[in-house]
């Protein structure tokens, strides 16, 4: 399976683009939290992957993070969710909102994204639920008024409100870091990278 690319960006539009892997071009289908962490055309880029095998086709998927690869992954394994449903779900939340919205049991949140009815929502709340502390995913306290349980994360929230980022920008920036063993340092560094890659 190809769990990585790098590579030069020839094309990005909404949920897709085209990279070029030393001379061979590569379709991938990526989310919009994806798409908006890109560079400009032309600069290099590397993405984590994901190969989905199906009698018409084989659909690669991209990445910017390894944790939204890894919720991509954990939803293809719900009931009655496949990657375009799958994509669609990053889209519209970060690994980090998303484990927020589980949390606090919201079905209504999960219904607002395109596609995901209420059986769907309330599936994918008790099927993954119990999921998401294994694939070390951890909210952003969205559930809890913005407090974190995790020191580090707090901390990184704290410093971002008081350079002036809303609270919607923080989560979205620290979201698409992939947190697992940082402290606040590191992920303010990673998560302002990301704000300028914007």
């Amino acid at each position: 399976m190809i769990g990585q690319l790098t590579g030069t960006l020839l094309t990005k539009q909404p949920n897709e683009l085209l990279l070029d892997v030393a001379g061979v071009g590569y379709e991938l289908e990526v989310p919009m939290s994806t798409l908006f962490a890109l560079p400009d055309v032309g600069q290099v880029v590397t993405l984590k992957t994901h190969l989905v095998v199906r009698d018409d086709a084989h659909i690669l998927f991209g990445f910017a993070t390894a944790v939204e690869r890894k919720l991509f992954r954990a939803l293809l394994k719900v009931n009655g969710v496949g990657a375009k449903m799958a994509v669609a779900i990053l889209s519209n939340m970060a690994p980090p909102e998303f484990a927020d919205c589980v949390a606090a049991k919201d079905v209504t949140a999960l219904t607002k994204i395109p596609g995901v009815g209420k059986k769907t929502a309330e599936r994918l709340l008790v099927e993954i639920g119990d999921r998401l502390d294994g694939l070390g995913i951890a909210g952003v306290g969205a559930s809890t008024g913005g407090v974190s349980a995790n020191p580090a994360l707090k901390e990184a929230q704290e410093a971002l409100a008081a350079l002036g980022y809303k609270e919607a920008e923080v989560n979205k920036l620290l979201g698409a870091v992939e947190q697992e063993d940082l402290d606040s340092a590191a992920l303010i560094k990673a998560a302002l990278q990301n704000a300028m890659r914007r």
